[in-house]
């Protein structure tokens, strides 16, 4: 076994002190971003966590000081010495989940309806319930009284097991009827309904029915027009949007 060199500097150790301690430090550094990434992971509706960073995580772990024995280093007396190790603070922003929508009124029409989260089928489609009675909220996009963003409702025109749904009158809507979207916490979001569109499928545009970051709307969706027996569906879709 090799003996140390006592005739070695005692400073040219501390390179290695410094490997050690930037090591802890960017230990605690990755820990603190798993945490702040895993906090707000997940399927249900949550704020986006806005912090750029964890508020006063400290200076650099790099040592300062007189310079040991032999070194030729400076002294560092430029400085404040840095404080510890940088760590996450002791409290995350918080993660805001907003209310998801439970009921849909539309009086005019003497629509009346519970509404469920849906999210996306297997065939890339957004889900919907299967009876014509109930309504589904797409839970990927905004929420009903958001600041931003469209939030989506679908709802089958008829099925067989119920006949003609709640969603069949859409059709009839007009401007200025009052829609109604109560939360599960019991809030209302009062809506007016701008617009009334049948659109053939094929060209719907998607990108904004599902805008998630212009102006807050409602947007009320379900077939329409003519059915086509060869592919099992209604060749258009009937669109109602409203503002809050």
């Amino acid at each position: 076994m090799r003996t140390p060199d006592a005739t070695r500097p005692a400073g040219r150790r501390l390179p290695a002190l410094a490997l050690v301690t930037a090591g802890l430090a960017a230990a605690f550094v990755a820990l603190g971003i798993l945490l702040l990434q895993s906090a707000g992971a997940g399927p249900s509706v949550v704020a986006p966590a806005t912090a750029d960073g964890p508020p006063d995580a400290g200076a650099s772990a790099s040592p300062t000081g007189a310079p040991a024995p032999g070194s030729t280093r400076p002294a560092a007396d430029d400085g404040p010495r840095p404080t510890g190790v940088p760590v996450v603070a002791a409290t995350l922003p918080p993660v805001v989940r907003q209310p998801a929508p439970v009921r849909l009124e539309l009086p005019a029409l003497d629509v009346d309806m519970p509404v469920t989260p849906v999210g996306v089928d297997d065939d890339g489609t957004v889900g919907i319930p299967e009876s014509g009675k109930v309504a589904g909220w797409y839970r990927y996009g905004a929420v009903p009284g958001s600041d931003a963003g469209t939030a989506v409702v679908t709802s089958h025109v008829d099925t067989v097991a119920d006949g003609l749904g709640e969603f069949a009158r859409l059709v009839d809507a007009r401007p200025g009827d009052a829609v109604r979207v109560l939360d599960e916490t019991g809030a209302a979001h009062e809506y007016t309904v701008a617009t009334v569109e049948r659109i053939a499928k094929t060209d719907v545009p998607l990108d904004q029915v599902f805008d998630r970051d212009g102006p807050p709307r409602l947007v009320l969706v379900t077939c329409g027009g003519r059915w086509d027996a060869s592919i099992g569906h209604y060749a258009d879709n009937v669109i109602v949007t409203a503002v809050p």
